[in-house]
């Protein structure tokens, strides 16, 4: 259950930090700010596979999906990274 909390808890500190990072007023603090997301999107990923689901078989493709899109993100903040350094 507490993984649960922090899938959601790291989930929602991804969209929080992506609007401060649009709503910046420096470069150095939007790439900070991104730098962020990257991580908890990280930590999201994380926390989605040390999810135990072995009882409910019909949740993994949820999951794998669930862990492909944080994967996702991580990619695209690490593009948006690059192009604006």
């Amino acid at each position: 259950m507490q993984d649960i909390k922090q899938v959601v808890r790291s989930s929602g500190s991804v969209s929080a930090n992506y609007i401060e990072a649009n709503e910046s007023l420096s470069k150095a603090d939007f790439i900070y700010r991104i730098k962020v997301c990257r991580k908890e999107a990280k930590e999201t990923k994380l926390w989605l596979n040390l999810i135990d689901i072995d009882d409910k078989k019909e949740l993994e493709p949820t999951k794998i999906i669930l862990v492909s899109e944080a994967n996702q993100l991580m990619l695209i903040f690490n593009a948006i990274i690059k192009k604006s350094q």
